[in-house]
């Protein structure tokens, strides 16, 4: 009777609410650990490929050796006092020099009133046959050293407009060396015009010999190598129409004065 009248007191209890059901007291399960493994990070993306090294740089070509002729004028001052003695030694060079294999003109001159200034004015069959030379010359240069004032300039040439010079050149002929310099945007211009200023002068009375030609690597810089029978011709040749038709066309595109300078050829003995 006691055991009944605790289990209704109990049921009387849950049914206000005072005390919970042995079930309910009992705490839920936690929810079971997931089997499956979390995912591993993602892997980085691949480096990008480094860029191809850049080519090397072409080596320059070489500049190619001028085949055909080559002309080369020399330019030197010796002081007064040694002009005779530097004569004697030009002689003797040019009468060796024209007999090296390849040479086909050593003339040597001397500046009219100026007799410590000479140039030599030398012609040969390619460039090989110039270098095969060039220890004479320096030979040459060093027997000159103790007089020399300006050592050797030697420039070279390529032909422009050449023509066939007189067999032999009478005594008293004038020699003409000049420079012709112009600004290297106008040498395209100015070219055409200096060969036909060479043709036009051949033509002329007294012409022994007009030659126009290019200093190799310096396509703007022309030389005029010239030879009249007396200073009579030359001077007709200067006022000729054609001459100063070039001179006035020439004169926008100099880059130095027109330098015209005149020689005589040393004598075989003085």
């Amino acid at each position: 009777m006691r055991l009944i009248s605790l289990a209704l007191f109990a049921g009387i209890l849950i049914a206000a609410g005072f005390i919970e059901p042995a079930s309910a007291q009992t705490p839920a399960p936690s929810n079971p650990p997931s089997s499956a493994a979390s995912p591993a990070p993602a892997a980085p993306a691949p480096a990008a490929p480094a860029p191809p090294p850049a080519p090397a740089a072409a080596a320059p070509a070489a500049a190619a050796t001028p085949a055909g002729p080559v002309y080369v004028v020399t330019y030197f001052e010796v002081t007064p006092a040694g002009a005779r003695k530097a004569a004697a030694l030009l002689r003797q060079f040019a009468d060796s020099t024209r007999k090296a294999d390849g040479n086909s003109e050593l003339t040597v001159l001397r500046e009219i009133g100026r007799p410590g200034r000479f140039a030599l004015v030398e012609a040969w069959k390619d460039k090989a046959a110039l270098d095969a030379h060039s220890g004479a010359m320096k030979a040459l240069g060093d027997k000159l050293q103790p007089i020399f004032v300006g050592p050797f300039d030697a420039r070279p040439f390529a032909p422009l407009a050449v023509g066939t010079p007189s067999a032999a050149m009478p005594a008293g002929a004038i020699y003409v060396l000049t420079h012709v310099d112009v600004f290297p945007q106008g040498k395209d211009e100015v070219a055409p015009a200096v060969k036909q200023l060479a043709e036009d002068s051949r033509k002329d009375a007294g012409s022994l010999r007009f030659d126009a030609v290019v200093w190799d690597g310096h396509p703007n810089h022309f030389h005029l190598i010239e030879v009249w029978t007396d200073r009579k011709a030359l001077e007709a040749h200067q006022a000729a129409d054609h001459t100063k038709a070039f001179r006035a066309k020439l004169v926008p595109f100099e880059g130095a004065f027109y330098d015209e300078r005149l020689y005589e050829v040393v004598k075989k003995t003085e």
